[in-house]
């Protein structure tokens, strides 16, 4: 089972163990709580709340240099007619999408951020100040994550599930007055990015997915190795604990206080593994601990999309590899070159795409590129879009050190 966790969520050694023996022992901890419920709240809960996400938020973005706005924009409770679910829970009150703005020079293009799967806008702290020199950045925590607003996730089909989120980015868009910018999707948020430009591509000028998700399904991809390892007794649990949609975020909750020292080990060993030597400093790594911690332990919601996303083994339920021929948006892909998301995906949609696309990887960088190396993440941002900065020296040239595949 460790080897299996360390495979599906791409976990260090002693976290998989942790996590594993977690599993095993939940029975234990289903028959103790009773018990538990008895101790006092201080050794069993560390508190968190959107308020509690947005201090943390401010503490870690307080590293960066260049000024910046954050709002909770206000998206309704529904667009009106709309079948989604993401407004259906015990009352109708408006749901809000936490952003923060970074303002550039007059005239600058609008770069709108997008994370992945378990994370939020505050990942991309590496790269803001650098990226608002030449952009008007905005960074969106998508509904149900981070400081946005938590609805109860009521869907029950990758068709809604897909709504929940593209809906509600496109409300965002409306709240904000938006309309021609590049948009950057991370992992999870690549998918959604990809599904948005393709639902709404007249607002979207280009397309920068770094290290998506969902290009192609488990048919696809014909793994036999995953059939042989779903017959042993370790992956029919792991497909159970999938299809029963239990996520890493229930661990960090159930872990009570040792939630955040849980968070720290994998902070410390994540973002070191594949770095170019900018490791992350003692503060950094501090504070975006604390702030992952609270993103993960507040209230389940759209962590809850998991299953009805992919199968088992992140395999996309509807993969964008079967859009690739509708794609309208001219696309940049980032991989590191460590990135256990395969660039394989990407090749085989290029060649069936009718518009510009260009594939980069970025050595020395795992799935999380913009945080392993953030220089060379950012030299592959612009000059995937070199076309907004016609008059920067040498912005036609692929920057050293980058891979174009």
């Amino acid at each position: 089972m460790r080897t299996a966790l360390r495979r599906w969520y791409k976990l260090p050694r002693d976290l998989a163990t942790q996590m594993a023996d977690e599993i095993n022992s939940s029975a234990a901890v289903t028959a103790t709580a009773k018990s538990r419920s008895l101790w006092p709240s201080v050794l069993r809960w560390i508190p968190t709340s959107t308020d509690h996400i947005i201090a943390a938020e401010k503490r870690l973005l307080s590293l960066l240099k260049t000024p910046y706005v954050q709002e909770q924009v206000n998206i309704g409770s529904g667009p009106p007619g709309s079948r989604i679910r993401w407004f259906r829970s015990a009352s109708d009150e408006p749901r809000f999408i936490n952003t923060v703005t970074f303002d550039a020079k007059e005239g600058a293009p609008t770069l709108v951020m997008v994370h992945g799967y378990g994370a939020s806008q505050g990942f991309f702290f590496r790269n803001f100040d650098a990226l608002a020199a030449r952009f008007r950045v905005v960074a969106i925590d998508q509904l149900g994550w981070g400081g946005s607003s938590r609805p109860d996730f009521t869907c029950k089909s990758t068709e809604e599930t897909e709504a929940w989120f593209i809906d509600s980015f496109e409300e965002w868009r409306k709240s904000k007055n938006l309309s021609n910018f590049v948009l950057l999707g991370h992992s999870f948020g690549g998918y959604v990015a990809a599904k948005y430009a393709l639902k709404h591509p007249e607002h979207v000028q280009h397309l920068i997915l770094v290290g998506p998700a969902g290009f192609s399904s488990e048919t696809e991809h014909r793994s036999e190795w995953l059939t042989r390892f779903r017959a042993t007794w370790k992956g029919a649990i792991l497909n159970h604990l999938w299809e029963s949609n239990f996520t890493p975020q229930k661990i960090v909750r159930g872990l009570g206080p040792w939630g955040p020292d849980l968070v720290r080990k994998y902070t410390s060993a994540r973002f070191g593994s594949y770095s170019d030597g900018s490791v992350l400093t003692e503060d950094e790594s501090r504070l975006l601990t604390d702030y992952i911690y609270h993103t993960l332990a507040a209230k389940a919601s759209g962590e809850l999309c998991l299953k009805y996303i992919f199968s088992f083994g992140a395999f996309a339920r509807k993969p964008l590899l079967q859009c690739a021929s509708e794609w309208k948006v001219p696309t940049t892909f980032i991989y590191g070159h460590q990135d256990w998301m395969n660039y394989q995906g990407a090749h085989e949609a290029r060649k069936q795409m009718k518009v510009p696309c260009e594939i980069i990887r970025v050595p020395q960088a795992g799935h999380f590129v913009f945080i392993d190396n953030p220089n060379a993440f950012l030299s592959a941002v612009f000059y995937g879009c070199r076309m907004f900065f016609p008059y920067a020296p040498g912005s036609n040239s692929l920057p050293e050190g980058l891979e174009s595949v």
